[in-house]
């Protein structure tokens, strides 16, 4: 088993991050979600800021609020001029990368006909660069690596380190997912009807019909180890993905099959955390599959929360490992009576009705 033992976000929801847990929902009105910036001093050098984008500034707070929580729930100790724990491998997913440095990038290539470029843009928008600060900052040595596959980049990034773990290579993982909105991606993807063009309350996302969802953003982090410890989060006990199945019933088989691997009964899954996100097309696949698979599941959902995203399914993960923590269930993420227990919880999500992936927790 892999255990999580240590997690951090940064996420429209201000006080997601502080470790309370229920957290007070934050409202919003509109068909955005960002994330209020959080205070960078206390994680980032300085004369560092300035010169990061958002995004990379959002994955590093992230990534040291996750370790300086592992140094907590693992009994590590350093001192407090190194609060964090070291990790010794580094795996992120992102749908998109560092979208505001390349935005910058090419608007100034525009700009100046090409000539007089200054190269921080260009460096910070590579889709590696968050891995790759976290690691600078931490004089991080070891493994490092990012996926970027759309839907599938953070479960990619969830399976690598298992991977690790699993063959020995490295003893724990920092992993994790982050994705940045933009007003020009937002614009584009717009273009696509990927939003809803009303805005909508995010505390009543499921009752509008209109198509589309609202844009997110987010930064999650993860410390995973083989061993467990008393102040464990939760087990990672398996993630699968699914490309395109063409059908409910596919998906469903699919997911049954995953079930039947780990020796789960369906009627033993007592959480189903769906991404639902208030486009009708897409949550109707949602209640199809959930409904034929797991009809005695409770659901809750996560998306008002957050927004969609790429790696929305991260944000997805620390919601759910909280839950199993603290064995509660916040009302406002609640589509059914809440489960009378929360030993095993499925996070079910799709992207565009393209990526479908699952991942299943335990209770430690």
């Amino acid at each position: 088993m892999i255990f999580i033992n240590g997690l951090g976000a940064v996420s429209p929801q201000p006080n997601a991050g502080s470790g309370q847990f229920p957290f007070e929902f934050t409202k919003y009105d509109g068909n955005q979600l960002r994330c209020p910036d959080p205070g960078y001093k206390e994680f980032i050098p300085a004369d560092q800021i300035r010169r990061m984008g958002r995004v990379i500034k959002m994955g590093v707070t992230a990534a040291k609020l996750c370790l300086r929580d592992a140094a907590h729930v693992t009994g590590f100790t350093s001192g407090p001029e190194r609060p964090e724990i070291i990790p010794e491998a580094i795996i992120t997913g992102t749908g998109m990368g560092c979208m505001e440095d390349t935005e910058k990038f090419l608007a100034t290539m525009i700009r100046n006909n090409e000539e007089f470029l200054t190269p921080t843009s260009f460096i910070q928008s590579t889709h590696n660069t968050v891995a790759g600060q976290i690691a600078l900052l931490l004089k991080c040595h070891g493994y490092n690596f990012t996926y970027v596959h759309r839907g599938f980049s953070f479960e990619n990034a969830l399976l690598d380190a298992m991977v690790q773990l699993r063959s020995g290579s490295v003893s724990n993982v920092l992993a994790g997912g982050s994705d940045e909105l933009t007003p020009t991606y937002f614009s584009i993807t717009s273009r696509l009807g990927h939003w809803k063009r009303k805005p909508v309350s995010n505390d009543r996302l499921l009752e509008d019909h209109q198509r589309g969802s609202v844009a997110g953003e987010g930064a999650t982090f993860f410390f995973l180890q083989k061993e467990g410890t008393h102040n464990s989060y939760a087990m990672l006990r398996d993630v699968r993905t699914l490309l395109k199945p063409g059908s409910d019933e596919k998906t469903g088989r699919f997911l049954l099959q995953m079930l039947h691997d780990n020796e789960i009964a369906p009627a033993d899954i007592d959480l189903v955390v769906a991404g639902f996100n208030g486009d009708p097309g897409s949550d109707a696949i949602y209640r199809n599959v959930i409904t034929a698979c797991l009809p005695g599941s409770a659901i809750a959902f996560y998306k008002h929360l957050c927004g969609e995203y790429q790696t929305s399914t991260a944000f997805a993960t620390w919601f759910s490992a909280m839950m199993i923590r603290h064995r509660t269930l916040p009302e406002f993420a609640l589509l059914t009576p809440p489960p009378a227990n929360f030993r095993n919880i499925l996070i079910y999500n799709h992207y565009l009705h393209v990526n479908h992936t699952f991942i299943l927790l335990s209770a430690p």
